[in-house]
């Protein structure tokens, strides 16, 4: 979605190829995508090829952005939470006081 925010007029042919996924898994996810109402296709209407569309997101695309983004931000501070831990962890076990900063060396 974040794509398609950026780069509106990509065609399905040049996402595919920036998502690293085949064109009709591309076609298969737009169609989704515009089904749930989260994006719109419009032609271009002084574009010679009839065929060449925008993909714009929709208001309830744009918050359901908002919404995925919040929640990958969550969930990668847990993470990034839990791996502190379990460093804090390790250097208990190793007999290093937790507080102090490693010693760069010159």
């Amino acid at each position: 979605m974040r794509l398609l925010a950026d780069n509106p007029q990509l065609t399905q042919r040049e996402l595919a190829q920036a998502l690293g996924v085949s064109l009709g898994a591309t076609h298969y996810s737009l169609r989704a995508l515009i089904d749930k109402g989260l994006v719109k296709a419009e032609n271009f209407r002084n574009n010679q090829n009839k065929r060449a569309y925008a993909y714009l997101l929709t208001p309830k695309g744009l918050t359901e952005k908002l919404h995925i983004t919040r929640a990958f931000l969550a969930r990668k501070q847990k993470e990034c939470e839990a791996i502190q831990g379990e460093i804090e962890a390790l250097k208990k076990e190793l007999g290093e006081d937790v507080k102090t900063k490693p010693k760069s060396s010159p």
